[in-house]
Formats: C-alpha cells, structure tokens, sequence
C-alpha cells in the first residue's frame, strides 16, 4: 500500500524512470528525491543529527534504510525539527555538508540507477551532476547548487572520500572508495599494494561491532554489498586516520598483510589511504587475519574464546 502511494506521488514529482516491479529499490530511490526528502523533512520529530532518511553507508548495509545514514538499524527515524540545513534557510555550512552526503551517495550507489556515464575509474562529469532532479539532505535542488560548491564540498570532507580531476576543460569527480555500483574497475579505480614493506610499521585494521564477531569467526570478513572489504591504516584515535572506520567500533581485526599477499590476495590503497582488497570471492578468510582486539581497552580476543 505505502509503497504504491509512493510510486504515484514520484511519478508525478520527479523525472527520474522508476521501474513499478521493483519496490525495495523504488524505497531506497525515494530517500534521494525531492518530494521523498521534502515530506519527510517537514513531518519528522526526534532526530537531531540529519534531515532526512538516506541511503546508509555501513559495509555490512548500505543500502539500508535509516534515519542517521550509518545502516544501524533499517528504521526511519524522525527528526526534532533542529536538523541541519532545512530548507532553504539552513547556513551555507549546512548546505554544503548536505550537498556532499548526497554525493557520496549518489557516487557509491546510485549512478546505475540514475543513468550517470561512469568511467571505470568512477569518474562522472560534474556537469551531469548538476543536472540531476534532485535534492539535497537541505531540501535544496541539485541543479541550483554551482561548481564552485562542488569543489567547496570536496575540500571540506573531512575523510577526504573524493577525488576532482580537470580533463579536456572539464571537472569530473569520483568518491575514492566505499562503492557497491559494478561501473568501477578495481585496477583502474585503486593502487595496487605489491609488498608488505610499502607500509612499514603500519596497520592494517578492520573496524566492527562485537555482535559481528562470531559470524567473522565462521566465515571470514565479507564485503557484503560493497566492492571490498575495507581496512584502515591506524587506530580510531590516531590523529591521521581520516577514513576506513567508524569511531564507534568496539572491535580490531588486524590483517596480516605479508601473509595475505604471499597467498595470493590482492591489496590496494585508495587516494584517502583506505586498504582495501575483494579477498577471495568476497571473502578474507579467518587465516590471514593476525590478531583480535576489543576498543578501546585492547584486550586480546582469542580466536577459540567463547563469543
């Protein structure tokens, strides 16, 4: 019923081709359309940290539903009315950190499904951006934002997740990692990571929740939906680790690097230093992996102890 209200209502909203035999993504779709992100900004109560229901980011759910767009739970969480950037009245702080969480989006996930000319690099041309029927987490419409905001988006990330390049007098950008769209090329998208004394005395640490752990304990590190699986090159409180783990992990799992590449992984490091590799088929087995902590007293996990 509520999904077939709402394929009326973007039918009418937006030009954007919405197949009607494909209700889950038709709901993942409507968090990034205008009157989707409009109806919810005015009606939601309790959520001080975003405006709107967005496409979360999380390795094990990206594409779930939820209020804060961190896949914890796939919720729709209202927001108390103090959320940034709503409307057109919110700060021009506010309008950019929105336009750049829909970018990242729209980079990671969506550029199938919005019929965006990716590159195998994961490059698009900013201009198709700008002409997309959108609108930001602000309720502001992609198309009114400028290059310049663009680019002012990019500089402000704080995990650094794009890239700008300027080709034959034009802007393209790409988010550096993080993606589930099958458009990007490992090989042309990352460096590849060739030996172990590229990064000495580094870590190579995967972040995650301890309800996790045992399904890691059985059947490896998986990347889900995602291309990769994803590492970090430093602790959640070393000052240079930008990207590659959320602050809020309660358990490392640490690769053991040298004996992954001599058994045949493939790692590679994104421009925002994020280790990533496919594993094997999806998947890096329990046997590479060096050692278990808890975060953030760091206390050894066993890999027999009892979970």
């Amino acid at each position: 019923m509520l999904a077939t209200v709402v394929l009326r209502y973007i039918r009418l909203s937006t030009s954007l081709p919405i197949p009607s035999s494909s209700y889950p993504p038709l709901l993942n779709l409507c968090a990034l359309t205008s009157s989707y992100s409009s109806s919810f900004m005015n009606n939601n109560n309790n959520n001080t940290h975003t405006t709107t229901s967005s496409f979360s980011t999380s390795a094990d759910h990206p594409f779930s539903i939820s209020g804060r767009g961190r896949g914890r739970d796939s919720t729709m969480k209202p927001s108390d009315g103090r959320s940034r950037g709503q409307g057109r009245g919110g700060s021009g702080q506010d309008r950019i950190d929105a336009l750049g969480r829909l970018l990242t989006r729209i980079l990671r996930h969506m550029a199938s499904q919005l019929n965006l000319n990716m590159r195998s690099d994961g490059y698009v041309n900013v201009q198709d951006l700008l002409r997309l029927n959108l609108k930001t987490f602000a309720n502001v419409p992609i198309s009114s934002h400028t290059v310049d905001d663009i680019k002012e988006a990019v500089r402000r990330d704080n995990k650094q997740r794009f890239s700008l390049l300027e080709e034959n007098g034009e802007l393209l950008i790409r988010a550096n990692q993080g993606h589930t769209v099958t458009l990007v090329e490992t090989e042309s998208l990352l460096k590849p990571i060739l030996s172990a004394e590229e990064f000495p005395g580094s870590v190579c640490v995967h972040g995650t929740y301890r309800k996790n752990l045992k399904s890691i304990m059985e059947g490896g590190l998986k990347r889900m939906q995602r291309l990769h699986v994803h590492f970090a090159c430093g602790l959640p409180t070393d000052g240079e680790v930008i990207s590659g783990m959320r602050r809020d992990v309660n358990i490392l799992i640490f690769l053991d690097i040298k004996k992954a590449l001599e058994g045949g992984m493939k790692l590679y490091i994104s421009d925002n230093n994020v280790i990533l590799t496919e594993g094997f088929d999806g998947v890096v087995p329990v046997e590479y992996i060096e050692r278990i902590e808890s975060w953030p007293d760091r206390k050894l996990i066993a890999f027999d102890q009892k979970l």
